[in-house]
């Protein structure tokens, strides 16, 4: 798939600080890409030179074919974008919201009003779409404000920290919510701090941490680099012949022995199972209890930045 966001060597500062120190980011159509990090590491602040709202210092940046610092009419023209604030007009009902923005888009009046039908639809609006936003629950005031962000039909829609303050249902909510966009083609930008947010919903992320990209890749890959997954299992009978057994084995590393347990590491958890399963049945071994657990992304951050993501968000 082409890249429909282009970004090279992205540098932002403010008075006493370098926000954003030489960033790097490739982001193809039809992903769901994240930036995660704690807060401060220069998440949101990419984000707004991404959509012309700061202006960049150095480096280049082209987004939907369009460059960001020559051209930002035409990247405003291709993009959606979502603050953490939002911009919904509280007095009024979700769907004057939703035609107002349409027209101010330049879009008919009954055009303005197919694009609102179908993201209502599309986003679960209909319950609560002819209600003053004033009204609104968190979760629902979110999904009204990305149905604003997708009025005019962008090419790339921009999230900053889109679930924050939402409970778990709202949250969970949200995320089906997004998963159907990409699936229908829409390319999604994110940040968040929740590490459980971007290993659900990202299909490749960056880790950023005082204004650089630290890691970037898929989020299994990202884990997988670490040690690959921790398989433990418990075999009835000889534990020691056992473990000899898995020392043998070509797909499996440092056997180490807990107890009556045996913990070991595999480079792809679900891929190796069945392989590992058929080496004990044809040995007759059996177990009584087997374990797979997948490093998870503070581990990753731990081990390119030496803290862990958790303590310094």
């Amino acid at each position: 798939m082409a890249d429909v966001i282009e970004v090279q060597d992205l540098r932002k500062s403010f008075p006493g600080v370098e926000a954003v120190r030489g960033l790097d980011l490739r982001v193809a159509a039809g992903e769901l890409f994240g930036l995660l990090g704690p807060n401060g590491a220069g998440k949101t602040t990419t984000l707004r030179m991404l959509t012309t709202l700061l202006p960049i210092d150095a480096g280049t940046a082209v987004v939907a074919g369009a460059d960001v610092a020559r051209d930002p009419r035409t990247v405003r023209r291709r993009i959606g974008y979502v603050g953490q604030i939002g911009g919904a007009d509280l007095p009024a009902t979700g769907r004057e919201n939703l035609l107002l923005q349409g027209r101010l888009y330049g879009a008919s009046r009954s055009d303005a009003r197919r694009r609102a039908d179908e993201l209502i639809e599309a986003l679960a609006l209909g319950a609560f779409v002819d209600r003053r936003v004033g009204t609104y629950s968190g979760g629902q005031r979110r999904r009204l404000e990305i149905a604003l962000g997708l009025a005019h039909r962008p090419r790339v829609l921009f999230l900053d920290e889109p679930t924050t303050g939402l409970d778990p249902q709202n949250r969970a909510n949200l995320w089906d919510q997004l998963r159907a966009l990409r699936s229908d083609g829409t390319t999604i930008v994110l940040t968040t701090h929740y590490l459980e947010e971007a290993d659900a919903l990202a299909d490749r992320l960056a880790i950023v941490d005082a204004g650089r990209v630290v890691a970037e890749g898929a989020p299994r890959a990202l884990k997988a680099q670490l040690a690959g997954d921790t398989v433990t299992l418990r075999p009835r009978g000889d534990v020691p012949a056992v473990r000899t057994l898995l020392d043998a084995q070509p797909f499996v590393r440092n056997v180490v022995l807990d107890g009556d347990a045996l913990r070991l590491a595999v480079p792809d958890g679900p891929d190796a199972l069945p392989e590992l399963l058929d080496v004990l049945g044809g040995a007759g071994v059996e177990l009584a209890a087997l374990t797979l657990v997948e490093p998870s992304l503070d581990e990753v951050f731990l081990r390119v930045t030496g803290r862990a993501l958790r303590d310094v968000a």
